[in-house]
């Protein structure tokens, strides 16, 4: 059974009819997410900011900002290898998940942290990124236009 929907039909105040797949669906997630955690993490640096100073704003701010620094390889592993080779995706996001859980021991262990940083502020702000991330991901998953079937090619017209 075929669809009667028309693009480009006029009424009200625009076009009506159907929509297709949403276009770069990892750039979009990565572009939301990260607006979500930034302004998440401006708002935990405001209160870290008054208990302990720039040091616990900064601290928090750099938590943070790594929690989006490693959620973000994956939506740009995910878009560019997803474009090429969707059904590789999923196993370039285990492969990526892999490096990204030793990347961040490399840096919290091997690294180590800094004299100033203020370790409450900085798990703080991680946990608010995550949170933030993982929310905004989940309300774009949620309002995804992902195209399931092919669409149907145009044999002849029967409607049989």
């Amino acid at each position: 059974m075929t669809s009667n929907a028309e693009s480009g039909s006029a009424s009200g105040n625009g076009p009506v009819g159907t929509s297709g797949p949403t276009r770069s669906l990892w750039l979009n997630l990565l572009k939301r997410s990260s607006i979500a955690a930034t302004a998440g993490l401006v708002l935990c640096a405001v209160p870290a900011g008054i208990l302990n100073g720039a040091t616990g704003a900064v601290s928090s701010f750099l938590g943070g900002l790594l929690v989006m620094l490693f959620f973000g390889i994956s939506l740009l592993v995910g878009h560019f290898v997803g474009r090429r080779n969707p059904s590789g995706a999923i196993g370039m996001f285990v492969a990526t998940y892999f490096i990204k859980v030793v990347g961040f021991a490399v840096v919290l262990f091997v690294i180590g942290a800094p004299e100033w940083l203020h370790g409450r502020w900085f798990i703080i702000g991680a946990v608010v990124a995550v949170v933030l991330w993982q929310a905004a991901e989940i309300h774009g998953f949620s309002r995804a236009r992902l195209q399931i079937y092919n669409d149907p090619e145009d044999k002849g017209a029967s409607d049989a």
